[in-house]
């Protein structure tokens, strides 16, 4: 199944709802599509996870040890089981990824068009072919935006201008190198009307990052902003 995205541009950015992990890994990104998941039924109870973590302000890795170490119920050592199985189902297909407990964040809160925050909507970037791999066990879940309906944040006038203050020089060889040192050429902001989409909950998602000969644009995401006393739980890699 493939579900478009409403969008002001002829070039329609598609993420793509696979049935299988075979499916998932397999599928390449073309003709536009740039996300593709893979929803599951997960089994357990994940909020007693985080209730158990007792999670300190900040992002939190979870290795094994850790989570087989606290105190649960049947449901919620099933959870465990569960994050630990994608885990190992993901690093024995070559991909390297990490549990967190995301507790808010510690970054500064900046006007829109500064902020490099995971928060704000971005691409993520390699110097080889890579894809970023992410499921929302527990809590808000990530967002993507179409391509359609976002703008690079240094091709806005707006923001531009407001880059170009913060710089504080010339709009010149050195400010492009600024801007992308700072990575604010992998941020975007919303078109006017633009509505994100949902990552949802328990789907396994593989999205196309910008690398040199990437065959489509890359997926354009946000983390949730930080819901106080809700953490989450999040496979990433």
């Amino acid at each position: 199944m493939i579900r478009q995205a409403v969008s002001p541009s002829p070039f329609v950015i598609l993420h793509r709802i696979v049935q299988t992990f075979e499916e998932l890994v397999s599928t390449p990104f073309a003709d536009g599509v740039n996300a593709i998941g893979w929803p599951r039924d997960l089994e357990g109870d994940f909020a007693e996870v985080v209730r158990a973590l007792g999670l300190p302000p900040g992002i939190s890795t979870l290795d094994e040890d850790r989570l087989c170490a606290l105190e649960l119920s049947p449901a919620g050592r099933q959870a465990v089981s569960t994050m630990l199985a994608d885990v190992r189902m993901l690093r024995e297909h070559g991909v390297e990824v990490v549990l967190d407990g995301i507790h808010g964040y510690a970054h500064e809160l900046r006007p829109a068009a500064l902020r490099t925050d995971v928060c704000s909507f971005h691409a993520d970037s390699a110097t080889a072919e890579a894809d970023t791999w992410l499921c929302t066990y527990h809590g808000a879940s990530s967002e993507g935006l179409s391509n359609g309906m976002a703008v690079r944040r240094i091709d806005d006038p707006a923001a531009r201008s407001l880059l170009l203050r913060e710089f504080g020089g010339a709009d010149d060889e050195a400010f492009e190198e600024w801007l992308s040192d700072h990575f604010h050429d992998l941020h975007y902001l919303p078109r006017p009307g633009a509505k994100p989409w949902s990552f949802g909950a328990g789907v396994l998602w593989r999205i196309a990052t910008l690398y040199p000969g990437c065959p489509v644009p890359p997926c354009i995401h946000r983390a949730p902003d930080p819901v106080p006393g809700q953490p989450r739980l999040l496979l990433i890699g």
